[in-house]
C-alpha cells in the first residue's frame, strides 16, 4: 500500500486547522448572538450607521434567506448582502457581521489597494484554481514537466490571493470596530464583536496555510519525480 507523506506532513496539519477554524467561528456567533447589544441595534441598523458615519452613499442593504454566516458585499452591485438573521437580529454577532460588511463597501468605495488588487486577480485565480492540479497531474504522468510546473504557477495565484484577502479582512473588521465603538456600544458588546470577527478572520489565515501546504506539496512531488 502506497503511503502519502507529502499529505500527511504538509496538508493534514493544515487542513486540520481549517476544520478548527470553521467549529470556531460557528461556536463563537453562536454564543454572541444569544447576547442583545446594549443598543438594541439590528443587523441593518448597524449597516446604515457605519455608511452614514463615513458618509458613503449609494450602497443598499438588503436581506437574503439562508445561511446566518452567508453574508458579502458585492462590489458589481454596490450592494451590501445581510442573512436576514443577521439582518433583523439585534445581537452582538449581527452587529459584527453586519459592520463588517460595510467596511467591505468602505474599502471599495475609497479604492483601498489591497481590495483593488484582490478583484483584479480574481480571474486568474479562478483560472488557476481549476486547471492547476490536472496540469500538475498530466505533466506527472506523461514526465512533462514544463506542463507541471506551469500548473504550480498557476496554483501560485491562489496562494497569492488568499494572502491579499488578509489584509483586506483585517483591515474591514478594523474599520468595523472602530466605528461601532464611536456608536457608543458597550465594551462588553465591542469585546463580543471583536471575538466574534476575530474568529472569522482566523479562517482566511487557515485557507491561506491550506494552499501554501498544498503548493508546498506540489513543489515536492513534482521535484521528487523530475529527478
Amino acid at each position: 500500500m502506497y503511503f502519502d507523506w507529502t499529505y500527511v506532513f504538509f496538508v493534514l496539519p493544515t487542513l486540520l486547522l481549517a476544520i478548527w477554524a470553521q467549529f470556531n467561528v460557528k461556536s463563537t456567533y453562536n454564543r454572541y448572538d444569544a447576547q442583545v447589544n446594549s443598543a438594541r441595534m439590528t443587523g441593518f441598523g448597524a449597516a446604515r450607521l457605519v455608511l452614514e458615519r463615513h458618509g458613503v452613499s449609494g450602497v443598499s442593504v438588503r436581506c437574503e434567506d439562508g445561511d446566518a454566516l452567508i453574508n458579502y458585499f458585492d462590489p458589481r452591485t454596490n450592494e451590501i448582502v445581510l442573512s436576514r438573521k443577521v439582518y433583523e437580529g439585534s445581537s452582538v454577532s449581527a452587529v459584527g457581521i453586519a459592520a463588517h460588511e460595510v467596511g467591505h463597501a468602505l474599502q471599495y468605495s475609497e479604492n483601498y489597494m489591497p481590495m483593488k488588487l484582490r478583484s483584479a486577480i480574481i480571474p486568474v485565480t479562478q483560472i488557476g484554481s481549476n486547471l492547476a492540479f490536472p496540469l500538475v497531474l498530466i505533466g506527472l504522468l506523461f514526465s512533462f514537466y514544463s506542463l507541471a510546473y506551469a500548473g504550480l504557477i498557476l496554483f501560485g495565484t491562489v496562494v497569492v490571493f488568499q494572502l491579499v484577502t488578509l489584509p483586506v479582512e483585517y483591515n474591514a473588521s478594523h474599520r468595523a470596530l472602530e466605528t461601532l465603538r464611536s456608536a457608543g456600544l458597550s465594551p462588553e458588546d465591542l469585546g463580543g464583536v471583536s471575538s466574534v470577527l476575530r474568529a472569522a478572520s482566523l479562517t482566511y489565515l487557515a485557507a491561506l496555510a491550506v494552499s501554501v501546504s498544498n503548493m508546498a506539496r506540489m513543489i515536492t512531488i513534482v521535484n521528487r519525480r523530475k529527478k
